[in-house]
Order: C-alpha cells, then sequence, then structure tokens
C-alpha cells in the first residue's frame, strides 16, 4: 500500500509534499497497470476531474500533463 496519496484540496504527495502525483506514486501506478494502460487513463482521468473541480485556479493544460501526460 503507497504513503503517496493526495493531500486534498491541495492535490500534494502526503508523504513528499511534491504535486500529486509525484514521481513514486506514478512509477508505483505504472508498475500497477502495467498490462493496462487504458484502465490506468481512465482511472487518473477521474482524479484530474476532481483535480480541476479542487483547483479551479490551475492551468486546465498543466493539470491534464500532470494527471495524464506520463501514463503510456
Amino acid at each position: 500500500m503507497t504513503r503517496h496519496g493526495p493531500v486534498l484540496p491541495l492535490w500534494l504527495c502526503e508523504t513528499c509534499d511534491k504535486p500529486w502525483p509525484c514521481v513514486t506514486r506514478r512509477e508505483e501506478l505504472l508498475g500497477e497497470y502495467a498490462d493496462a494502460s487504458f484502465t490506468l487513463a481512465v482511472y487518473m482521468g477521474t482524479y484530474l476531474v476532481s483535480a480541476e473541480q479542487d483547483m479551479s485556479w490551475a492551468q486546465p493544460d498543466g493539470l491534464r500533463r500532470r494527471f495524464l501526460g506520463w501514463v503510456p
């Protein structure tokens, strides 16, 4: 189980205090969804929708890159 979960509504990592998903969590998710990149994209898309609501001040393109740009 990860200790790199999001702290809401700021979407910072609870362990390393970096923007979530942090590098560690991304690596964990890539391992967990190694054979299911579409499912990972859908999963992260749900987080993106929530983050867009919480951080309405953030640039939408930046949030998309943050939540989906690293998904293969």
